[in-house]
């Protein structure tokens, strides 16, 4: 049935979210700047949605490195949140005044 309308008109808008209802605006620290997030969401996609895609630097190739599973299990989206070094950004949710730093520099 999905595939015989996707064929007539070309577009999946029956597939479209309409709205994504968002929780009230909080705000953060992220490397000293105010940054906006949405109560629920996780360090992470705060983090994505601030436009920060490098989290860290392979401390061997000295190369940018971005978040990789987005679910808990590589942890490459390891991040200082408060103070606390190592925590998984795409584990925990975000929450005002958090002080988040990420591990990009060289």
């Amino acid at each position: 049935m999905i595939q015989k309308s996707i064929q007539k008109s070309g577009k999946m808008e029956h597939l479209r979210i309409d709205s994504i209802l968002r929780k009230q605006k909080i705000k953060f620290k992220l490397n000293g700047k105010d940054t906006e997030a949405y109560e629920g969401e996780t360090v992470l996609a705060a983090l994505l949605a601030a436009g920060q895609k490098k989290i860290k630097i392979n401390p061997v190739s000295r190369k940018p490195r971005g978040a990789l599973c987005g679910m808990g299990v590589c942890f490459e989206c390891r991040v200082t949140i408060d103070g606390i070094p190592n925590v998984r950004a795409c584990m925990t949710e975000v929450k005002p005044g958090m002080i988040i730093e990420t591990n990009d520099k060289k």
